[in-house]
């Protein structure tokens, strides 16, 4: 495991540089592309036209059937009719055409009659006045009146019409006149009330003279009539190329695009291949795939957006670039191991059964992420894992994501990752995969219902299976795997902690024989450290471990330190106050010697080295200015570091609290709250707490969990009567 660390150890230091950081990522791409490329490559069909398909052929994807859309459309455009335009105004126009001709005709009777009546009363009086003969007054000839007549109405008129028609006219009375107008714009307003296309106008002026024929009129005026009426009958419905062209656009609009859907059947097994369905199969690229090169490229994107963002998060991560690289490398291996586990899966859908890829362990490599990096980055895991599972998973499904799937292991992981608690990880792994298998079996149900699928009692049975197989084993490989990059990486596991906790291990029995008062001392800090950085929401078990370990150090010397001195003789007594100070600054540098020695994790070893911080040993100090000494505060101060965890700050002030409060003689709950609220306002105004993350409201936590422990320490208890031995004589 050491030449595994050792080996991991040389692979983190070269991802600190550009070029091994860019070929990591690159490795990544290449696995996934591998891992996933089989599963879009366009299926090659080695088929021709006029065969028998071997099996039932779907398409990939939906792409619209050009060729068909505009037959489809053109078939439409086929079946619109012409538009033609009723112009009732003709109508109007013709029958006040005609009756202005019978108005002109009424009009010539009555100019003629009233100029003959006044002719006649000019004669007559020229009679009475000269010879009193009687003077006869001529009527005009019919020529005569068919010439005044024709003056009334237009040359156009006069040329369209025959001369017998202008006869009739000027023959016919004005009543028979005012007959023959209302009978023939009463035929003309019927015939026209209807469409007369081009074609129909000869049948439409039979109809009119048919409806003429049987007039009560004298056979000139009624052919004159049926004459006038056949010329006023014309078309009065016309073809309208606006409307039929919007129309017609109207029509093509209304047409669908014809589209072969995604998971469509084109050919059927044992169906004979026809032209059109070979021109689908083309259409849909299921022969052209030498040339297809839209597969490769989506998945190149898919990849670079899945790296990009992946590296992104590492690159805007706030943490020392040694942590960094190894998130990196760890997280490489986590996800290429799940990937793999998916991939594996995936090949057992050549069994053909629904549901194989409930069966991935899908809440593992965001547990695993989470327990050894971060929540966040797990949370990016399953997204990614989500997303290439649907690829992974796409046979027997139309198109290339199989989205239940994706949002099976989506769910999964995500329940994984919120129910797997930040404190005590170990022991809650299998609660959080018990709790993931539960939202397996309710996830598959909604998508087993959704779509209103029927399924047996069999098929039910089977998913609860997958379900809790899927859950419970996530948190197998993750109590399984865990140990392996503990140690591979160097972290100090919860698993690793509990064995530095065993009171067998060397140092401690190294302390309890050498400095039992040490030990002693070093337990009760523990109970103190380990009470308030659970409350504060910080590593408990660290802190309680690191006490054990953090005065390793006073072993070199034992007797200089009071805890140690059992006879009550302090060797401090006959040394120069520097001597002495020396003396007890350099158990620090001494336990760090001996804890790297002993290659303890860095994290106890960090707790040895900062738990005084850069603190004054102001006993030593304040006697050698007593004594008039020449000296200088910095050579009565810790070496340091200040603390620069939660963990060390803690445990630093716990150290100086018990020790203080073992002083008392006769400790109170109010004399040791005052005297911790002192060592902790002390310890704020000296500067030891400004390099750590601890705020002024977990300080005050810190506080109350120190007086209520000791205040359980130190309780007041009964003095119990002495009891008199007797003497027993035998």
């Amino acid at each position: 495991m050491k030449k595994i660390q050792q080996y991991f150890i040389h692979i983190k230091k070269l991802l600190n540089l550009t070029f091994f950081r860019v070929l990591f990522f690159f490795v990544i791409g290449i696995v996934l592309f591998g891992t996933m490329y089989n599963n879009v490559k366009p299926e090659k069909l080695d088929i021709s036209p006029l065969t028998v398909a071997e099996k039932t052929i779907r398409s990939p994807g939906t792409v619209e059937d050009k060729e068909s859309t505009e037959k489809k459309r053109q078939e439409a455009l086929d079946q619109v009719q012409d538009v033609y335009t009723l112009k009732k105004e003709y109508s109007s126009n013709q029958v006040d055409l005609i009756s202005s001709i019978f108005d002109s005709a009424i009009e010539v009777n009555n100019e003629i009659k009233a100029a003959i009546k006044k002719k006649n009363e000019e004669t007559s009086t020229d009679n009475d006045n000269d010879t009193g003969e009687q003077i006869e007054v001529t009527e005009p000839s019919i020529d005569e009146e068919v010439t005044i007549l024709k003056s009334k109405l237009t040359e156009q008129l006069t040329k369209d019409l025959s001369g017998q028609v202008f006869i009739a006219l000027v023959h016919a009375s004005n009543e028979e006149l005012s007959i023959a107008k209302d009978l023939t714009v009463t035929a003309i307003n019927n015939v026209m009330s209807k469409r007369i296309s081009a074609d129909d106008v000869e049948n439409a002026k039979k109809n009119l003279e048919e409806e003429l024929k049987f007039a009560p009129l004298n056979s000139d005026l009624k052919n004159a009539s049926i004459e006038l009426g056949r010329y006023a009958v014309i078309q009065n419905e016309f073809y309208d190329p606006t409307a039929t062209e919007e129309l017609r656009k109207q029509a093509a609009d209304n047409v669908e695009s014809v589209k072969i859907l995604q998971g469509q059947i084109i050919i059927e097994e044992g169906k004979l291949i026809r032209q059109e369905e070979y021109r689908q199969l083309e259409l849909v690229g299921l022969l052209d795939t030498e040339k297809s090169f839209k597969p490769l490229i989506g998945l190149i994107i898919l990849i670079t957006i899945i790296l990009s963002a992946v590296y992104y998060y590492f690159y805007q991560m706030k943490t020392e670039p040694e942590k960094r690289q190894a998130n990196l490398l760890m997280f490489g291996i986590i996800f290429i191991l799940t990937l793999a586990i998916l991939k594996i899966t995936s090949m057992l859908q050549i069994f053909n059964y629904s549901g194989i890829g409930y069966l991935f362990p899908a809440a593992m490599g965001g547990m695993l992420v989470k327990i050894l990096i971060d929540e966040k980055l797990a949370i990016h895991t399953s997204i990614i894992l989500a997303v290439c599972g649907s690829v992974l998973f796409n046979e027997g499904v139309s198109g290339t994501l199989n989205f239940s799937v994706g949002i099976y292991i989506l769910f999964s992981g995500l329940a994984g990752i919120l129910f797997l608690s930040e404190q005590n990880q170990r022991s809650k792994i299998l609660q959080a995969g018990s709790l993931a298998a539960i939202v397996n079996l309710f996830t598959i149900w909604t998508l087993m219902f959704l779509p209103n699928g029927q399924f047996t009692g069999l098929e039910y049975g089977y998913h609860i299976l997958t379900a809790i197989f899927s859950g419970i084993g996530s948190a197998v490989l993750t109590m399984g795997l865990l140990p392996l990059f503990e140690a591979s990486f160097g972290i100090l596991s919860t698993m690793k902690l509990i064995e530095l906790s065993n009171p067998n291990h060397p140092l401690l029995r190294k302390i309890l024989m050498e400095a039992p008062g040490t030990y002693h001392h070093s337990v009760m800090v523990a109970n103190l450290a380990d009470a308030a950085c659970e409350a504060i929401g910080a590593n408990g078990l660290l802190a309680r471990v690191g006490c054990y370990y953090h005065d390793i150090g006073k072993t070199r010397r034992p007797n200089f330190f009071i805890e140690n001195q059992m006879h009550g003789e302090n060797p401090h007594d006959r040394l120069p106050c520097d001597k002495s100070a020396n003396i007890i600054i350099s158990h620090v540098i001494d336990g760090v010697e001996i804890l790297k020695k002993y290659h303890m994790p860095k994290e106890i070893i960090h707790i040895a080295e900062q738990h005084h911080g850069t603190t004054l040993l102001k006993f030593f100090y304040h006697k050698a200015l007593q004594n008039g000494e020449n000296v200088k505060e910095e050579d009565y101060r810790y070496p340091g570091p200040k603390a620069q965890t939660k963990e060390s700050a803690v445990i630093g002030i716990a150290d100086s609290v018990e020790a203080a409060v073992r002083s008392l003689r006769q400790p109170t709950p109010e004399t040791i709250e005052s005297l911790v609220r002192d060592i902790i306002a002390d310890r704020l105004q000296d500067g030891q707490l400004n390099e750590c993350d601890l705020t002024l409201k977990e300080i005050e936590t810190v506080a109350h969990s120190f007086c209520e422990t000791l205040k359980g320490i130190f309780h007041s208890r009964i003095e119990y009567p002495e009891i008199k031995k007797k003497v027993v004589q035998i």
